[in-house]
């Protein structure tokens, strides 16, 4: 039987494909504050901004294409097991090949009910309106999990992690709950690898492997280190 390898992914492996990360030190995302674009209050207070603002990420997202981090964690499922739990809103990873991704923070790419969170729907194109109904009559909203929000998939998210042999983390500062609690449920023998540029505090995490790159090369490195463990 495959070992099972786990990946948490964030920002960092997106941004290599040109889709900036998701805020500065100044805590703004592209100069919009974070509440105003990214959590319930924003949408009741300017619906129209919130769609306006996911509509030019949405445009870029689609313009974008996968990098040789998405293409090397495609490559690791010739001899592992491997699940994708990612923290981005985009699509690259599927866009790469990979066969299993966990959306936590939901699909740039979808928009879902104002009145039924189950109503989901692929958007055509890159624009979402004012006036875009779902099937029982709501205004369609981005199916992104905002600030103040449930994070739905995080139960499925905790369930891989926990069965995990390997568990890997690129691309993320480890600063957003509950996916940065991630790193801490599989058992403490497991091998656990950080792959960022600048390497989080991991301090008091067992049997862990911090490779100081950018996505594309230190998941290569990454590539020859499970070599011999697929």
């Amino acid at each position: 039987m495959r070992k099972k390898l786990v990946a948490l992914t964030g920002a960092g492996i997106s941004a290599e494909s040109g889709i900036p990360t998701f805020r500065g030190s100044d805590g703004l995302w592209e100069g919009h504050r974070v509440e105003d674009v990214a959590s319930p209050a924003g949408w009741r207070r300017d619906p129209a901004n919130v769609l306006e603002f996911y509509n030019q990420r949405r445009r870029k997202a689609l313009e974008v294409q996968p990098n040789e981090g998405h293409r090397h964690l495609v490559a690791l499922e010739q001899g592992f097991d491997v699940t994708i739990i990612t923290q981005n809103i985009d699509n690259l990873h599927e866009q790469a090949g990979s066969s299993h991704v966990i959306h936590l923070h939901g699909l740039i790419t979808q928009s879902r009910s104002t009145i039924d969170p189950t109503l989901i729907y692929e958007i055509d194109g890159w624009e979402l309106k004012l006036g875009d109904h779902c099937e029982k009559g709501s205004q369609l909203r981005p199916n992104i999990v905002w600030f103040g929000e449930a994070v739905p998939m995080i139960d499925t998210a905790v369930k891989f992690a926990e069965e995990a042999d390997l568990f890997v983390v690129v691309g993320t500062s480890l600063l957003v709950y509950p996916a940065a609690g991630l790193i801490h449920v599989p058992a403490a023998s497991v091998p656990k690898y950080i792959v960022d540029p600048q390497i989080p505090d991991t301090s008091g995490i067992p049997s862990l492997t911090a490779i100081p790159e950018i996505a594309s090369r230190g998941l290569q490195r990454l590539r020859t280190l499970l070599e011999n463990l697929a």
